[in-house]
């Protein structure tokens, strides 16, 4: 698992280290980094370093100084800078100072009021900083964000905005892409969108959550010794080799039993797709045997023949793990199967029609066993439906929200959006950020639940299995999609690839 701190975290840590280094290493060292991924991105583009043009847009503080510094080191390898100041009486001293003697050029532009790309045709200075600013973007190879640290709050000022707007080469943003909040991800108004960032010593949230993972692009992590002075990490993001190691896999001495009875309630005359897709997830996730109770028997029946099949939850046999909900119906019928569910005393997941009867109707909780784990997976609207009359709004920090919804209602959340967010009672917060918007489809939420169910069902850690199921259920979707749109059908049968593709680098 690849840990993910706070910006408060981060620099806790990196005051420790400051006390403990020489003045100036630290940021030399962060550019370095940045220096050598620019270089490695110019050599890509257009075959070579030297006498290619980077534009750095520098804002005030340490990660401007950092893209000054990173300016610095290109300019020893015969790359042309250009350092736009967006706060020139701001900007950080030394590593404007080593930029100027290693030859970069140097522009001052005003942050708090817009330059304008026809400020040729005006005079005075700043029209003539204006026009060289943009004459300097528009031949960039590359462009190096260095506009805002960690500390900033908000969108871009204008000027910045207006600069940003006018990139057209690949940007390379420095610790994080400007105008993105460094805490959720999230954006309030313009912000640079990277083709790769560069951070230092830790992932932050900004990395991984929300259209701050979109908006960074590439992440690539600088070394810089904070590792001894971190505390234990705000979220984590499971790789490849922890869902390999995790996922469940028959050995010689397992059966049927042994691998894990999935039950599915779902479906119904409406919508007996829901059923379909659910069970077929169960399936070819390596349940070893599935039990499908409901309206949708026939139909389950002639897709899964595997699927031992009957019309209510009382005659589906023992289960050690249930889903409950997709397509199910929020009447008094679809009220009646939940409660026995919940009752049933095993791992269960609820979602979708389960998610809207659950908030509907609290006291469907005091019908579940105590010690029984139950996972909730709601998408934003039905997040609002379930957790607004317990005072807990979504807002910006999708993980804050789902951690206080998981310990008021002592369950697992799933938070569904690009980023899925997997919170459990006790606060532990897993992170699943998307690569693609393919699972955007009818039915996708169907097969997420089947796999979860089926993951509940080999008795996991119930958190684990639900982040184990979120990203197989995201790399099913981009082996299904391959860069064009797939319906929920197409998604459920990659899930024996995706798995492969994990296992393949499971740990040893």
């Amino acid at each position: 698992m690849r840990g993910v701190w706070t910006t408060e975290q981060v620099k806790a840590a990196e005051d420790q280290l400051l006390a403990r280094t020489p003045a100036g290493a630290l940021m030399r060292r962060a550019a370095f980094g940045v220096a050598t991924h620019a270089a490695s991105m110019l050599r890509s583009r257009t075959g070579r370093v030297a006498g290619r043009r980077v534009v750095l847009l520098v804002g005030a503080g340490n990660n401007g100084g950092d893209a000054l510094w990173a300016g610095y080191f290109l300019r020893r390898r015969s790359v042309a800078v250009t350092a736009l100041l967006l706060s020139p009486d701001k900007a950080h001293p030394e590593g404007l100072a080593a930029l100027r003697r290693a030859g970069g050029r140097i522009f001052p532009v005003s942050a708090d009021a817009p330059v304008s790309a026809d400020a040729s045709a005006s005079t005075g200075a700043s029209a003539s900083a204006g026009a060289g600013a943009f004459a300097a973007l528009r031949g960039a190879d590359l462009v190096i964000d260095g506009i805002v640290g960690l500390s900033a709050r908000g969108p871009l000022r204008p000027a910045a905005a207006e600069l940003v707007q006018a990139v057209e080469a690949p940007v390379l943003a420095v610790d994080l892409p400007s105008g993105v909040d460094p805490n959720t991800g999230a954006t309030r108004g313009p912000a640079v969108r990277a083709d790769v960032t560069v951070t230092f010593g830790a992932l932050k949230p900004v990395h991984v959550l929300s259209e701050g993972a979109v908006r960074s692009g590439t992440v690539y992590l600088v070394d810089i010794g904070l590792g001894p002075w971190l505390d234990e990490p705000s979220l984590v993001v499971l790789e490849r080799p922890d869902v390999g190691s995790a996922w469940r896999v028959p050995g010689p001495d397992d059966d049927k039993y042994s691998q894990g009875v999935t039950g599915v309630a779902a479906g119904s005359a409406t919508y007996p797709g829901a059923a379909v897709l659910s069970c077929g997830a169960a399936v070819l996730a390596t349940s070893g045997m599935v039990r499908y109770a409901g309206w949708a028997a026939d139909e389950v029946r002639a897709r899964w023949p595997e699927v031992v099949a009957t019309g209510s939850v009382e005659d589906a046999g023992r289960v050690q793990a249930w889903i409950v909900g997709p397509g199910l119906g929020t009447g008094q019928a679809g009220r009646d199967v939940l409660a026995h569910v919940l009752a049933d005393g095993v791992p269960t997941c609820v979602d979708a029609d389960g998610i809207t009867l659950l908030a509907a109707d609290p006291s469907l909780w005091d019908r579940r066993e105590p010690d029984a784990p139950v996972v909730v997976t709601p998408h934003d609207r039905e997040f609002a439906r379930i957790a607004e009359p317990l005072g807990i709004k979504l807002g910006d920090d999708r993980p804050a929200a789902a951690r206080a919804l998981a310990r008021r209602l002592d369950c697992i959340v799933l938070l569904k959006g690009h980023t899925t967010v997997v919170a459990d009672p006790g606060g532990r917060v897993l992170v699943n950020p998307a690569s693609s918007a393919w699972l955007a489809t009818a039915g996708s939420g169907d097969v997420l639940s089947g796999l979860i169910g089926a993951m509940l069902a080999t008795e996991l850690d119930p958190w684990l299995a639900v982040g184990c199921a979120a990203w197989v259920h995201e790399r099913a979707g981009d082996l299904a999609a391959a860069d064009a749109p797939a319906p929920a059908s197409a998604i459920l049968q990659s899930i024996p690839a995706a798995i492969r593709s994990a296992r393949a680098a499971r740990n040893p």
